[in-house]
């Protein structure tokens, strides 16, 4: 596993020293290997296919620009990611719909974590990937931006108040308030399910 580990590592290299020189099959070959990762991870941010499209154009774009930028000290695609997220909150920024991501004066009773009877409750029902993923779409962008930053991209909070340029308890608060309302959108959509099965 190491060894095939190592050597994906050494193709992606000699890939990205491709991009450096300007090759295009280097570039091609990159695109190829990323373009479907990144186009799912600006579409669960933007719920828009063909926004999301433009995003992960533009990225890629951006990314071979500015490959000098890479490192090497993480993987090529955790930095393609990053640029991906940054530019499908900019995206989201520059229409408007979202609430403010600036700081703001959070209660701290806001900064509790779910109920055990809610979490319970999620865990007892027979809750698919889909369903999820439904309830995460069916959240605003605000709360949707939060969860699918830690829940789907796997960033820490301290990696979102980087992000959203907000402090670390902040981005940590912003994430409880977002996963109640997710497990709020879960119930109510297994509420539904069951009143229809009854009716």
């Amino acid at each position: 596993m190491v060894e095939i580990k190592n050597m994906y590592t050494e193709v992606n290299q000699k890939l990205v020293d491709g991009c450096r020189k300007n090759k295009r099959s280097a570039q091609i070959r990159i695109y190829e290997l990323y373009y479907k990762a990144m186009y799912n991870t600006s579409l669960r941010i933007l719920n828009n296919r063909e926004e999301a499209e433009d995003i992960m154009q533009e990225a890629f774009l951006d990314a071979f620009k500015k490959i000098d930028l890479y490192k090497g000290t993480g993987s090529f695609g955790a930095w393609l990611k990053r640029i991906v997220v940054n530019k499908s909150i900019d995206h989201l920024r520059a229409k408007k719909d979202t609430l403010s991501l600036e700081e703001e004066i959070i209660a701290a009773e806001d900064v509790e974590d779910t109920t055990i009877e809610d979490e319970a409750y999620v865990s007892n029902t027979f809750t698919r990937l889909e369903e999820i993923r439904e309830a995460i779409d069916n959240l605003d962008a605000h709360h949707k931006i939060v969860i699918s930053l830690h829940l789907l991209e796997g960033y820490d909070h301290q990696e979102i108040a980087q992000i959203l340029h907000t402090s670390h308890n902040n981005a940590r608060a912003r994430y409880f308030r977002a996963k109640k309302k997710l497990l709020e959108e879960i119930i109510r959509s297994g509420d539904a399910y069951l009143k229809s099965l009854t009716n």
